[in-house]
């Protein structure tokens, strides 16, 4: 990892909620006015949406039924240790888009589901990743040992896959039969390569509800903020001030050395509180390297 160029990285299953902390960053980098060079793992998948499609009928023909978007075959890990690598070095690196759908497409004059082309990018106070595979480590590749800040969202598996099936069905048109089959296809992979990160990563925001999911292929609704808890755990609970937190977050609790409890509503309350000072802390040590 870089004191000079700082990398932060959130990482989480699709479905899992990671773009709501990002929302929470963005606030921190707007407040502090800190200029973050935003990538989305989205962006280091090898295929485009119609590769995609042709790729996973090719490896189902040869027997594979398990072909994902969270296994090695299908993203561009070396490219993504290398911009982490990259950046840490000289504050730059290559980077490009995936263009989910119309609204995104449009500018760029392409199709959704394509990548834009491969460019520099801008000047930054430092790099921050959302996406799949933030703390990735393979027999060949080690993404996660670049980043400064490592930061997993891992709601309980029923949850997860209650806000896919809800996101995919109402957002991407899919029946309940399709989200189902690739949540069955991707649970290899979800097992190798998505699981083992969270012992990777320095703070775990893991959201459990408190109403019932014990069937989550028949849910019609996402439990609210309101009827959750968020467990909160720290890989290394030195220098964080645990009554501040319990004071500040109302009916929020320890249930661990290393592990906070808080209500749900108060999830964004409580990364603020947490995250601010670590990314200043960042940016302290930043400039102390500078002036060096």
């Amino acid at each position: 990892m870089s004191t000079k160029h700082p990398i932060v990285a959130i990482t989480g299953s699709s479905g899992a909620g990671t773009t709501s902390v990002t929302r929470s960053f963005s606030n921190i980098f707007r407040r502090e006015k800190l200029t973050a060079a935003m990538i989305e793992g989205d962006s280091f998948h090898r295929y485009d949406r119609r590769a995609m499609k042709v790729a996973a009928a090719e490896q189902a023909a040869a027997g594979n039924n398990h072909f994902s978007h969270f296994g090695p075959e299908a993203n561009e890990f070396e490219e993504l240790e290398n911009l982490f690598r990259t950046y840490g070095e000289t504050g730059s690196g290559r980077h490009r888009h995936y263009l989910h759908d119309l609204d995104e497409a449009a500018p760029w004059n392409q199709e959704p589901g394509t990548f834009t082309p491969w460019e520099e990018l801008p000047p930054s106070d430092l790099l921050f990743y959302e996406g799949l595979h933030g703390a990735v480590v393979t027999e060949t590749v080690n993404v996660a040992q670049h980043a400064n800040l490592l930061v997993g969202v891992v709601p309980i598996i029923n949850l997860e896959w209650i806000q896919k099936l809800i996101r995919d069905k109402a957002a991407r048109g899919y029946s309940t039969e399709a989200v189902v089959d690739t949540i069955l296809r991707r649970m290899p992979d979800y097992v190798n390569y998505i699981t083992p990160q969270f012992s990777r990563t320095h703070v775990n925001f893991q959201r459990v509800p408190t109403v019932d999911t014990s069937n989550p292929f028949i849910a019609e609704d996402i439990p609210t903020l309101d009827e959750s808890f968020v467990v909160i755990r720290f890989a290394n609970p030195k220098g964080i001030d645990f009554p501040y937190l319990l004071a500040m977050i109302h009916d929020s609790f320890m249930t661990r050395p290393n592990v906070i409890t808080v209500p749900g509503g108060k999830m964004e309350l409580a990364m603020q509180l947490i995250f601010t000072p670590m990314i200043l802390r960042l940016m302290e040590n930043k400039r102390r390297s500078e002036v060096l």
